[in-house]
């Protein structure tokens, strides 16, 4: 429906409709996990920001936790250091975590907190380092190298706290260290379904670059509306579940198992996907359950 045909008693309707959900939500804590093609498409960047403003205007505490992925393979590649890929995380040697910190921490970090700001929003940046809030120690599967990539030991939710008790958004990028003060490029679903648990928050939803967790990427009517977590091994097994998407779908889990209420993966291309998910009772993508 074009937009000069919306009257403004169809508006009131609209909001309306949203109270029960604005209500649902209203003082509580949702962290959404920021990625794929809507952290690039600078339309679908302004309403994400734009969903996440009005979130925190009816009294939602929006955690923002963003990835990078694309921005750090283009500076790697314009350094002439290979992208490599081990079950679907970045492979970080040295000079690859040094670039890691760089674009998270410094400048994709920034870049977010200003659109925040030129939308109307209030934002601070953090990063893992800061305050202690992720602690990691090395991936060591036995099997695989992953260089500098981390597991997350502990998380200290205090500077996320501090941060919306100040009303502003805390947008978040996953680096960590450990006590000796090594950086650890951490993988964004875990840290934000880490962060989520830490918090007791109402709801993680992840963004992505696909409808939700496809039983065949290929055909669009293959979404998976539903999946309970003692369903994820068999998924993995049978290859449903492969590459990249094992940490988002196993992220999920995470915050499941420690009592987030509702994890959701969403398809981030769909513009104000956020609100379609959070304010009706079908939501959108996959949800998981226990």
């Amino acid at each position: 429906m074009d937009k000069e045909f919306i009257t403004d008693s169809m508006k009131a309707d609209v909001l309306i409709a949203a109270l029960p959900y604005i209500q649902k939500y209203y003082g509580k804590t949702v962290v959404v996990k920021y990625g794929g093609n809507a952290m690039i498409d600078p339309e679908l960047k302004k309403d994400v920001m734009s969903d996440i403003i009005l979130l925190t205007l009816v009294g939602v505490k929006i955690v923002l936790i963003h990835g990078g992925g694309p921005e750090i393979s283009s500076l790697l590649g314009k350094l002439g250091i290979e992208s490599k890929f081990v079950n679907g995380l970045r492979y970080t040697d040295k000079d690859t975590a040094e670039v890691v910190q760089m674009v998270l921490a410094g400048k994709t970090n920034k870049d977010l907190v200003s659109l925040v700001e030129v939308c109307g929003g209030k934002a601070v940046g953090l990063c893992g380092i800061d305050g202690g809030m992720i602690k990691a120690k090395k991936v060591d599967d036995g099997k695989n190298d992953y260089g500098f990539v981390g597991n997350i030991v502990n998380i200290d939710p205090a500077p996320i706290k501090k941060v919306l008790e100040e009303n502003y958004i805390p947008v978040i990028a996953t680096v960590g260290t450990d006590d000796e003060g090594q950086v650890y490029n951490i993988n964004a679903d875990t840290a934000a379904a880490e962060i989520a648990a830490a918090l007791g928050a109402e709801n993680i939803i992840t963004l992505t670059d696909i409808p939700g967790l496809m039983k065949d990427v290929n055909d669009k009517n293959s979404l998976i509306p539903e999946i309970h977590v003692d369903e994820i091994d068999s998924l993995i097994e049978s290859g449903v579940i492969y590459g990249g998407m094992i940490p988002k779908v196993r992220s999920l889990e995470v915050a499941v198992r420690a009592g987030v209420k509702k994890a959701v993966m969403i398809d981030g291309r769909i513009p104000h996907s956020i609100l379609i998910e959070m304010f009706s009772n079908e939501g959108i993508g996959t949800l998981m359950s226990m």
